[in-house]
C-alpha cells in the first residue's frame, strides 16, 4: 500500500492507505529503529443458489519497513486506524525539537 510521511515541528506522521481492513489485521513492530507494518488477510465467500454454488478465496499480505531517524521518541509512538487509513504518530524527542531551530551566522 502507498504511504505518506509528513514532517511537522513536533514529529512525523506516517499514513498507510489500507482500505477494507480492521485494526486487528495489522502488525506493527519496532526493532533497531526500523518500524515494520505488516498484514495478512484471508477470506472465503460462498454463494449458493438454485442451480449453482460459488466459492471464492482471497488471500493477501503486505509488509512495509521504515528506518526511523534518531530524533523520534520511540517510547511515545501511537497508531490509529480510521476509514481505511492507518496513521502512526512519531513524536520527536524534546531535544530534537530544539535542534530544529538554529540561527546561522554569516562569517
Amino acid at each position: 500500500p502507498s504511504a505518506n510521511i509528513i514532517e511537522k515541528p513536533e514529529g512525523f506522521e506516517l499514513e498507510i492507505a489500507a482500505p477494507g481492513l480492521k485494526k486487528e489485521d495489522f502488525n506493527i513492530n519496532l526493532e533497531n529503529s526500523v518500524l515494520t507494518i505488516s498484514s495478512e488477510m484471508e477470506d472465503e465467500k460462498r454463494e449458493e443458489g438454485k442451480n449453482y454454488t460459488r466459492k471464492e478465496f482471497y488471500y493477501g499480505s503486505f509488509s512495509r519497513s521504515f528506518t526511523l531517524p534518531k530524533s523520534v521518541d520511540t517510547n511515545r509512538i501511537k497508531a490509529e486506524y480510521d476509514e481505511g487509513i492507518l496513521k502512526i504518530d512519531l513524536p520527536k524527542r524534546e531535544e530534537a525539537k530544539l535542534e530544529d531551530k538554529k540561527e546561522i551566522k554569516i562569517s
